[in-house]
């Protein structure tokens, strides 16, 4: 009897990317013209345990789980199957070569850690002859511009990295590119996590679901239906409700929207509705982000050390019980405490809370600002490595600015939640 010959294909592996709009790993999957089959693996390395926290916790997991349920349906509508499943990469990738003839694989290139690492494992698992496809999908502005701009390496100053980078550069075009409907031969396997099930509290800051749809629904809603854009700059420190600030990080993390999407979908308010202090400040986040993004890039490990980018000799400290405390939202500030309870009830808290309470856990409970940054990569919805770590480093003094970050709380509490409206609201779940 012959043997039924393996279908050849390329392979698309799906990592922080999981959209079909923008989407470079896509573009250049349909340039190979094979026969595409993507998968996504739900890696035990981000489920292990770190400073006694599980890398990701239940919110991160359910929004996932949304994601790429659109995502499965999405593709199938060219009958492209997705492959997830829980286990290592590599044995994805393993058991994927067993059933098909891998001609291509295509996938993000990312340069921090772990990310880099499950790359290694994955091209030592392909034989040789498997053609490698790096795209850089994550970025408002490219490694290769970057990189042009600044030749002898980022700098470690966001201003002098915004105002070259504003002067110098233009951010590129959305990708555009016809996907093919292929014949349909596989169907697609789609293996999760067991999590903790969980009632979203009402008076959550962020209602919404996983997935590219939502997504730009609320890029849409947050333009153009409310155009509560214009008015960004001065809701953005508020602390509760859905329209103070944009709430596209979520989606933005696992790359369920491109950062080049909110670029000219803000370009396009501009031009049509309003072009103020507001719209560009949304800009100048998407900038931040893509610097935090870029430094990891070119500092590698040093985000994750304790001296941080800065190499500055700190001591750091660790008490369980003054951990326990503030993860419990059990100090002795209930400013503090109200961001920590809505952060463990819903996986969400305000840019303003994460500052204080950073803030408050490095200065004032003088604690390792790498346990912190721990605990948010945990729970947080809209984790990513490079803005949490560069965040955490921030406020630590060990990251791209090295002045003493120390917040006044009971100052913020008064400025941001004069009333207490916040705090009272969020500190009710601990009585």
């Amino acid at each position: 009897m012959q043997k039924k010959q393996k279908q050849e294909c390329t392979l698309v592996w799906f990592r922080n990317d999981l959209r079909l709009q923008d989407n470079e790993l896509l573009e250049e999957a349909i340039k190979t013209q094979k026969y595409l089959v993507a998968f996504y693996a739900f890696d035990p390395i981000f489920f292990k345990k770190q400073h006694s926290f599980v890398r990701t916790e239940k919110f991160r997991i359910n929004f996932l789980i949304e994601t790429l349920r659109e995502l499965r349906d999405a593709l199938s509508v060219y009958n492209i199957p997705l492959f997830v499943a829980t286990k290592p990469t590599e044995e994805m990738v393993a058991q994927l070569q067993h059933q098909f003839s891998i001609v291509n694989i295509v996938y993000q290139e990312d340069a921090t850690f772990d990310e880099a690492t499950i790359e290694k494992r994955v091209l030592k698992t392909l034989p040789k002859e498997v053609h490698t496809i790096k795209v850089t999908n994550q970025y408002l502005y490219t490694p290769q511009q970057i990189d042009e701009l600044f030749t002898k390496g980022i700098p470690k100053s966001f201003s002098s990295f915004r105002k070259k980078v504003e002067k110098k550069l233009e951010v590129l075009p959305i990708t555009t590119y016809r996907i093919p409907i292929q014949e349909k031969l596989y169907d697609s396997v789609f293996e999760t996590p067991n999590f903790s099930e969980y009632t979203q509290p009402k008076n959550t800051a962020f209602p919404f679901k996983g997935g590219e749809r939502e997504a730009l629904k609320r890029v849409q809603s947050y333009f153009f239906d409310t155009t509560k854009v214009a008015t960004y700059k001065y809701t953005r420190n508020e602390l509760l409700g859905v329209d103070y600030s944009t709430k596209f990080s979520p989606w933005l993390a696992n790359g369920s929207l491109s950062a080049r999407t909110i670029y000219w979908e803000l370009k396009k308010f501009e031009k049509q509705v309003k072009a103020n202090v507001s719209t560009y400040w949304v800009y100048f986040e998407l900038l931040w982000r893509d610097f935090f993004k870029h430094t990891a890039r070119f500092q590698g490990t040093k985000i994750f050390m304790p001296s941080g980018i800065q190499e500055k000799r700190i001591t750091t400290h660790q008490n369980n019980e003054i951990i326990e405390c503030w993860t419990h939202g059990k100090t002795a500030s209930d400013f503090v405490n109200a961001n920590m309870i809505e952060l463990r009830e819903t996986g969400w808290m305000s840019n303003r809370g994460r500052q204080n309470v950073a803030s408050y856990f490095v200065h004032d409970l003088q604690q390792d600002w790498r346990v912190g940054a721990a605990y948010f990569e945990s729970l947080l919805l809209d984790y990513d490595p490079h803005s949490n770590y560069g965040n955490w480093m921030y406020i630590a003094g060990v990251g791209n600015d090295t002045r003493n970050k120390k917040f006044d709380v009971n100052w913020q509490a008064n400025t941001y939640d004069a009333k207490s409206v916040f705090t009272n609201q969020w500190n009710k779940v601990n009585e």
